[in-house]
């Protein structure tokens, strides 16, 4: 499954990523409304945490925004805002949870938890390509009666692909998706996944590849 956090605060959203990364959760995190905004027209989310003091674009416009595209996405605002009247607009927003800072962690667990088991959209969710399934809630990759596993990174770029066929994304942007912005990691990190991605591929001999797209960057196609 699937979350987006987002918290201007660098130091917390990497602790909130890491313990929803321990409870096999995949994470996206981003620092402004404006990212939140694109990510959430770009992805499928399970669960979206929002802060509201963020730069660019608050956390209840963006609110506003999500429930204005008629999305029913479930949403946690996390916030140092504990008054009675701040809970009272998040919710009037659209928030389906509140949870104000400090908080400890197992409880910030437990309400993603419930609130992915709430979400209307949530299913045994199977994504295909060609004859190649992605399995999001086993992290396995199933061709016939062939499956490999994938762990947390090779699955989170392996859902980028099979959600968007055929887009040609960069590895600039490859590295900034699924190792975030402020990852100290060399950019070859991602060349080293997209080979890990591939030989698994291999071992279930689909119909489908993730191919290099010279100058651009990597698309997931059938092979011809």
């Amino acid at each position: 499954m699937r979350i987006l956090i987002a918290e201007d605060e660098v130091e917390l959203a990497k602790a909130l990523q890491f313990l929803l990364e321990k409870n096999k959760f995949s994470v996206d995190i981003v620092h402004n409304g404006a990212d939140a905004l694109d990510c959430f027209a770009c992805a499928a989310y399970d669960v979206i945490v929002l802060d509201i003091m963020m730069p660019k674009v608050n956390g209840l416009e963006v609110l506003r925004q999500i429930r204005k595209s008629r999305s029913g996405v479930p949403v946690l605002m996390l916030t140092a805002k504990a008054e009675i009247e701040d809970r009272v607009a998040g919710l009037d927003a659209g928030a389906d949870d509140y949870l104000p800072k400090p908080f400890a962690s197992r409880e910030f667990i437990a309400r993603v938890k419930a609130l992915s088991r709430r979400n209307a959209d949530y299913t045994d969710q199977i994504l295909s390509f060609g004859d190649v399934a992605l399995d999001c809630n086993r992290y396995e990759l199933l061709c016939n009666s062939k499956s490999v596993r994938l762990n947390n990174k090779e699955f989170q770029l392996a859902e980028l692909f099979w959600r968007h066929p055929h887009f040609v994304f960069s590895t600039n942007h490859l590295m900034d998706k699924i190792w975030g912005q402020d990852c100290e990691a060399d950019i070859s990190v991602v060349w080293t996944y997209i080979g890990f991605v591939r030989k698994k591929l291999k071992q279930i001999q689909g119909n489908v590849e993730i191919r290099t797209v010279r100058g651009a960057g990597y698309s997931l196609e059938t092979l011809e």
